[in-house]
């Protein structure tokens, strides 16, 4: 009787979540056996197809109104409640509709207070049905909550599997680490010349070599940060201190792989930034993960810029006046620092400006790296209350990030 009576939207009751209204009137319609359910009182909540044929075929409409006990068995209701309170919860009273005979297998269900109502018809009544065939409302249910219990177990397994996952690799990230330490320390005692003199091929060579080496640990580093973003052990270490130090420090640092490759490196940072509260070292960690997406992107002979300046972040909060009055009355002094990474690159096609930012995604598949890059970047700049988002066209990208300066 879909559509037919108006019955109010089930919703969860406690930890336990009921099944829809439009799903159990599916299910309902596709049982051959005439089924009805009704609340205690007899108002009907649901009729099945082939109850409502049965019942039109012998001269009734199911109408908004019409009461079980009343109009359609025509039963006292306090006896047919006295008897279903007893015993199984189920009996069978035999009425008469349009002058025919027939028996219904009426159950009670206490959870919900529902009266479950089968139809027989005579001959079903006299030969009596399978009960292997019979599905009731209480099956559905249990059902419903097996697949439930299912599906959760099934995530929970995956969450572990996952978990698991996770401290393999950070497990393995902390045993290449160290011996990685040592190589690098080597390389650059014998680039040094402290170790004997090197002939041009020698130096080449191990410059090539410690290339590799620093690859293999800015590697371990994101391993071993992705590994903390996962397992929610990210701690910022928030305390004063300069922004433009901070991303000098990086650019210098970045100067002798950019020269390698014959990039340019153009660093300049506005000096009206005032000092504030950020985590040092993972805002230099999502800087040089810019940089290093920056420098795998830009062929010989381009230009990346890294940029900051003041800035002022208009956050849009509901509660707020309208855009007039707030510009109006909009403080002048920055709230926030903006810095920014450009490259003179392919760019980046629109449709990929926000699947970049996810986990594993490789836009290019021709360049190296895991695809965590900027993934890390993201997850490090929004734990700073920041955000971060990408601008390109034809030729070249613009990755920017936002640091609020009220860190708390």
């Amino acid at each position: 009787m879909a559509g037919r009576i108006a019955v109010p939207p089930m919703a969860e009751e406690g930890s336990r979540a009921l099944i829809p209204l439009d799903f159990v009137r599916g299910l309902f319609n596709t049982i051959e056996k005439p089924l009805i359910v009704a609340e205690r009182n007899g108002n009907l909540l649901l009729v099945n197809t082939g109850a409502e044929q049965f019942v039109e075929s012998h001269g009734y409409a199911i109408t908004p109104g019409l009461n079980l006990f009343k109009d359609l068995l025509k039963a006292d209701t306090r006896k047919i409640l006295e008897e279903l309170e007893k015993g199984e919860h189920r009996l069978e009273h035999h009425f008469q509709i349009g002058g025919v005979k027939s028996t219904v297998l009426v159950q009670w269900m206490p959870g919900p207070d529902w009266l479950v109502v089968e139809i027989k018809s005579k001959s079903e009544t006299q030969t009596g049905a399978d009960p292997g065939t019979q599905l009731t409302v209480q099956e559905l249910l249990q059902e419903r909550e097996i697949t439930y219990r299912n599906l959760l177990a099934a995530y929970l397994k995956l969450q572990e599997v996952n978990r698991q996952k996770t401290v393999f690799l950070a497990s393995a990230a902390h045993e290449l680490k160290t011996p990685l330490a040592v190589i690098k320390g080597y390389y650059d005692l014998l680039l040094a010349g402290s170790l004997g003199r090197l002939t041009d091929k020698q130096r080449d060579i191990l410059e090539e070599s410690k290339d590799s080496c620093e690859r293999l640990v800015r590697l371990v580093s994101m391993f071993l940060n992705y590994s903390a973003l996962e397992s929610g052990k990210l701690v910022l270490q928030l305390r004063e201190n300069d922004l433009r130090d901070c991303l000098d420090e990086l650019s210098k640092r970045w100067v002798e792989a950019f020269q390698r490759k014959s990039v340019k490196l153009d660093a300049s940072f506005d000096p009206s930034i005032p000092t504030f509260r950020f985590d040092y070292q993972k805002v230099q960690q999502a800087a040089a993960n810019l940089l290093d997406n920056a420098l795998k992107h830009t062929p010989s002979g381009g230009t990346v810029t890294l940029r900051a300046a003041p800035h002022f972040w208009e956050r849009r909060v509901a509660a707020l006046a309208p855009v007039e009055e707030r510009r109006r009355f909009r403080l002048p002094r920055p709230n926030s620092v903006e810095v920014s990474v450009t490259d003179s690159g392919p760019g980046i096609a629109a449709e990929h400006h926000q699947e970049i930012f996810e986990d594993f995604v490789r836009v290019d598949r021709n360049t190296s790296g895991m695809g965590l890059g900027l993934a890390i970047a993201k997850r490090l700049i929004q734990a700073h209350r920041g955000k971060i988002w990408v601008e390109s066209e034809s030729r070249g990208s613009r990755f920017t990030f936002l640091l609020p300066m009220d860190q708390g």
